[in-house]
């Protein structure tokens, strides 16, 4: 693995008036570190080497474990939360170039070849050659984000109080398994409603999202250390299998896999 050089600040104010078209950083928080809402001039891709990111913004809530990054465009207000140590690495990209990536955030799959760009970036130095090598490495970084498509590890934020309601309860709680006849009794409206609520505000089932909640909770779980089956309970599910079948189904791996290691969730094999 190449190592960033840790000569390089720390700060993200440092990497927006660079000269090139993207900066790389490298900066590690301990389990439960929290980075106050904020903004930058650049997009953003994120990714934990290790640990688990929850990242908040008005459209919704994100869960970046680490095979995943997140995509945040430039001037997106948004608060980071640590589940576990987190080694995080951010790839600040100018507007021009960031305009064909994507307008809205999104995660995206990290995958060998994008993980690999991403390390090379984070240790180049912020003058790097754009004729030499590093200039191959960034046209490379770039089309590739720019054809990875969004993962299903949004959960949106509805705009509608009655949903809303319901939504902030279920983020509390993913573990609840009420009806949506029993939420309609908290929100003050029918099952029926709520059901086209969830379709037209986040373009998702109520199933849906509540698997999205679920999954994002359990991530959350296992980076604390947690055992696969009291983070299964906790979020609902009746037996070890089922979850491992939902986990493995959105993230193409079981969860003992991510919690494999002492140090919490690592980017890893299968």
């Amino acid at each position: 693995m190449i190592i960033a050089k840790r000569t390089k600040s720390t700060d993200r104010a440092d990497y927006q008036d660079t000269a090139r078209p993207l900066a790389g950083m490298a900066k590690d928080f301990a389990a439960g570190s929290r980075i106050e809402p904020h903004r930058h001039p650049r997009a953003q891709l994120t990714w934990a080497v290790s640990g688990v990111m929850t990242v908040t913004a008005a459209r919704g809530t994100w869960v970046v474990p680490p095979n995943r990054a997140l995509w945040i465009p430039a001037q997106t207000e948004h608060e980071i939360r640590m589940a576990g140590p987190v080694a995080m690495r951010a790839i600040y990209v100018d507007r021009e170039v960031a305009r064909v990536v994507a307008a809205e955030c999104k995660v995206i799959l990290v995958s060998s070849l994008l993980r690999a760009l991403m390390l090379e970036i984070v240790a180049a130095p912020l003058d790097y050659d754009e004729k030499g090598r590093m200039g191959h490495v960034v046209a490379l970084f770039i089309d590739e984000i720019s054809v990875s498509d969004a993962q299903p590890l949004h959960i949106p934020t509805p705009r509608d109080p009655r949903l809303r309601r319901v939504c902030e309860k279920l983020l509390g709680d993913p573990g609840r398994g009420d009806t949506l006849e029993q939420w309609g009794v908290i929100a003050g409206a029918s099952s029926r409603t709520l059901a086209r609520l969830f379709e037209r505000e986040t373009g998702m089932r109520f199933v849906d999202w509540r698997q999205q909640a679920r999954l994002a909770r359990a991530l959350v779980g296992l980076a604390e250390g947690r055992d696969v089956a009291s983070v299964a309970r906790a979020v609902g599910y009746e037996s070890v299998s089922a979850f491992t079948a939902m986990f493995r189904r959105v993230l193409g791996r079981t969860p003992s896999n991510y919690c494999g290691s002492p140090g919490g969730i690592t980017y890893g094999r299968e």
